[in-house]
């Protein structure tokens, strides 16, 4: 524990995106390290303890102290173990793509779980999954179960919900002030759900950080309506560091700003338009898109086949 303190307060000062609370952090191991806190604990409890403290000044939580069972190699965190991981990770969760289909009334359902994963390694399955719902007069996106991601793959996802116009979302500010990342969407090769139908986002308070922005660049920019519960907030985007063969410490090195706003949900989490218990999100946004697509659909086929799945959905 002697040297893991020291070295944690050393990375927080040399990384942390908010250099004035690095110190403030810092302050705060050095005086619980000086008073015993630490004394005794085994690594599982350190890091319980640790990230409590980190934690303590901003409630950052992207800045933990993080116990792995298995020991950690000195290359861990580095790109390409990185997206080797991620790729088998996706493979095992099929990219991400946790659900699509069709509910009644021609609403297209995609849910992300865990993870919203790099395109470099779930792009195809996520562009394939968005091809399917394409057709589909209005698109459910359930984000209950997504635990973050990768800034890459928001964009991406968005879009397939834009028309040719690129649409600038929230990018990336670092700790240097001369430095930022601006994230737009892109061209996406056939067919796409597009810019105009209506989208509707479910969250739960497990929602977090990459499945946080994707929420909040489609709700300030207007293009869905977030049902559900609000989310964490966790907005900052973090690098890794090993700190023993067993511990790693997680520091944000960037945070989100919002071109439209200058501001991101960190610490709030993004507040649903509708707000309503996790488990009813889903029956909730299917009664809302089906009234919508029958209201928009006039005298029309597809209106005639919404408003027959949305009276079949009251009586049940």
């Amino acid at each position: 524990m002697s040297a893991v303190i020291p070295q944690i307060v050393k990375l927080l000062d040399e990384h942390y995106v908010f250099p004035e609370v690095a110190a403030a952090v810092g302050a705060v191991l050095t005086e619980a390290a000086a008073e015993g806190r630490y004394d005794g604990a085994d690594d599982a409890r350190l890091a319980e303890l640790v990230t409590a403290d980190l934690q303590s000044v901003n409630n950052d939580l992207h800045l933990r102290l993080v116990h792995s069972a298995t020991e950690l190699s000195d290359t861990h965190d580095d790109d390409e173990t990185q997206m080797r991981q991620m790729g088998e990770w996706s493979d095992l969760t099929c990219g991400g793509v946790a659900n699509a289909q069709r509910l009644p009334g021609n609403v297209g359902l995609l849910s992300i779980a865990p993870l919203m994963f790099p395109p470099a390694v779930a792009g195809d399955q996520v562009a394939a999954a968005m091809r399917l719902l394409a057709t589909a007069d209005a698109l459910i996106l359930d984000l209950r179960e997504c635990l973050g991601g990768d800034p890459n793959m928001v964009t991406w996802l968005y879009s397939h919900l834009t028309d040719a116009e690129p649409v600038q979302l929230s990018g990336m500010a670092f700790r240097d002030p001369e430095r930022f990342t601006q994230l737009w969407t892109s061209h996406v090769p056939g067919p796409k759900f597009g810019g105009v139908k209506p989208v509707w986002v479910l969250t739960s308070a497990k929602t977090f950080s990459g499945g946080e922005a994707l929420s909040f660049d489609l709700q300030e920019r207007g293009r869905a309506a977030v049902v559900g519960e609000r989310t964490r907030g966790g907005a900052h985007p973090r690098d890794g560091f090993k700190v023993a063969a067993h511990l790693e410490l997680t520091v944000p090195v960037a945070r989100s700003v919002s071109p439209i706003s200058g501001g991101n949900w960190e610490g709030t989490g993004v507040v649903p338009d509708v707000p309503t218990a996790a488990a009813d999100a889903l029956a909730e946004a299917h009664r809302r898109a089906l009234e919508t697509v029958a209201a928009l659909g006039g005298e029309g086929f597809r209106a005639q086949v919404a408003a027959e799945a949305a009276q079949a959905l009251a009586t049940q």
